[in-house]
């Protein structure tokens, strides 16, 4: 028993009513089955007997279960609440635009709650963000011929000192250096593995990384060198191709991937992830498999260390790859979600 997770005869309740307040408190896993469900599933009601309970649909899979069909207990982990939806509509549609709290209220939204939000899944406050899509289209405006005093007021600002300020202060560089550098943008895009952060150029994308693997600083350090670039959040052309793809492959329908890659690396690396993509949708290599598949049939170890350093999860899928005895080993996002993907495009392993 899970000593962070309410008392056991409370989430039996909890279950029995199909209260919502405990959803994503607990999941149950009921053993007669081999599924696991929300508290609000509406499914026939086990005997106490038949249930486990657990803290995270992470555990639920670990321990064998499978999510249940009617109430999608691993929906897109990371989307964001329904409340919340016609305002990112709003921003979406007009990204210069600004919002101040009492906008917030004349909508029915507390603004407390919108900041809330914005600091937990984007790591700032709702104006912070507003103020970097401002920003990021500033500078795509001014790298590409426009003025910077045109961009300012296009931007919203009312004076020239005050949007170069807070273009200092969001890029580290000043705007009229814009046409000089680049900027890789970054959102985040929710799917039934959590909340992932997407990074992209102008050319396609270049990162797609769960947002809660230790790697995640690393990755981010490494393309900021590669690229000679800052991150900014924003939009970028690739990100709905790339969730509309996402959505698609996680629901069974789609097998590869359209968009544009950008996959700058060491020699090493680029051979070994178009190695990667190499391997069919449904199908495992071991790492002396893929070792062999780029000549090199003694430099497993190397194309293991560069498989961990494929900064593209689920696109350049590592995940295809497992050790010479079948079992599951090394990845960045961990072995559950590896078995997760691994069991989507319908190989079972252990």
């Amino acid at each position: 028993m899970n000593t962070s997770l309410p008392d056991e005869k409370i989430m039996y309740n909890a279950l029995l009513d199909k209260d919502s307040h405990f959803d994503g408190i607990f999941f149950v896993g009921v053993k007669t089955t081999g599924i696991f469900c929300r508290p609000t599933c509406t499914a026939r009601k086990p005997m106490l007997k038949n249930v486990e309970f657990f803290s995270s649909t992470k555990d639920a899979l670990l321990h064998g279960y499978r999510p249940c069909k009617l109430c999608s207990p691993i929906g897109k982990n990371g989307d964001s609440p329904k409340w919340l939806k016609p305002i990112l509509t709003e921003i979406g549609n007009n990204p210069e635009i600004r919002l101040r709290d009492s906008d917030l209220r004349r909508r029915g939204i507390d603004p407390a709650r919108v900041r809330r939000w914005f600091k937990k899944n984007h790591g700032m406050t709702f104006q912070a963000y507003l103020r970097t899509l401002r920003i990021s289209n500033a500078f795509g405006r001014i790298k590409y011929g426009e003025k910077v005093i045109e961009a300012a007021y296009e931007s919203g600002y009312e004076s020239l000192s005050g949007f170069t300020d807070s273009f200092k202060k969001t890029t580290g560089f000043s705007p009229i250096k814009s046409r000089e550098k680049n900027m890789i943008t970054i959102t985040r895009i929710a799917t039934p593995l959590g909340p992932m952060l997407a990074g992209a150029t102008d050319k396609g994308i270049c990162l797609f990384e769960f947002a809660d693997r230790r790697m995640l600083e690393t990755q981010l350090s490494r393309i900021r060198r590669i690229f000679k670039a800052e991150l900014i959040s924003g939009s970028n052309k690739h990100f709905d191709v790339l969730n509309e793809q996402m959505e698609e492959y996680f629901a069974g329908k789609r097998r590869e991937f359209t968009f544009p890659l950008v996959i700058d690396g060491t020699p090493f690396q680029e051979k070994v992830w178009k190695a990667l993509l190499k391997i069919p949708y449904g199908e495992t290599r071991s790492y002396k498999d893929q070792a062999k598949m780029i000549g090199s049939p003694k430099a497993v170890r190397a194309v293991a260390n560069a498989n961990g350093d494929n900064r593209m999860a689920i696109i350049i899928p590592c995940h295809r790859v497992i050790g010479a005895n079948g079992k599951l080993v090394g990845y960045g996002g961990g072995l559950w979600r590896k078995k997760y993907l691994l069991n989507l495009e319908g190989v079972n392993v252990s």
